[in-house]
């Protein structure tokens, strides 16, 4: 997923979209639905995305 494809706005702190990730998936070996994969991939976009923006603004 390109970093444009996610939606314009604020971005939310790491550690929260981590919480996020970790309430959906409290255990790896726990199978994630197909809804859940997609959420799942979407966190980890925005995690992605929050930590990019956390050390540009350190920077």
């Amino acid at each position: 997923m390109s970093p444009n494809s996610l939606a314009p706005g604020p971005v939310r702190p790491a550690a929260v979209v981590n919480e996020d990730i970790r309430a959906l998936w409290p255990h790896p070996t726990v199978r994630l639905t197909d809804e859940q994969r997609a959420e799942y991939e979407r966190l980890v976009a925005e995690w992605a995305a929050a930590v990019r923006s956390e050390v540009v603004e350190a920077a």
